[in-house]
């Protein structure tokens, strides 16, 4: 097998790709209706199994520092958020 002279036409996406198949069940990539349905579901499942508030306590910053850490990371997501 030898290697294509133009290496970036074989890559996914390109005009020299296959164009891809849309799934019967809807879009797929962003707007994934099947995987969309899955995570609520399994979200639904979570909140209902009353795991909730240990998920909440072990998520929770182990220090001052880690708490600090934490808003500054949000306050930094907030300055590139669209409005």
């Amino acid at each position: 097998m030898t290697a294509s002279k133009h290496p970036e036409k074989d890559l996914p996406g390109t005009r020299a790709s296959k164009p891809v198949e849309s799934p019967a069940d809807g879009v797929q990539g962003e707007g994934d209706y099947k995987s969309a349905r899955e995570f609520n579901e399994a979200e639904r499942k979570f909140v209902q199994s009353g795991k909730v508030p240990a998920a909440a306590r072990a998520a929770a910053p182990k220090s001052d520092a880690e708490a600090q850490e934490l808003l500054e990371a949000e306050e930094e997501g907030k300055r590139h958020a669209k409005e």
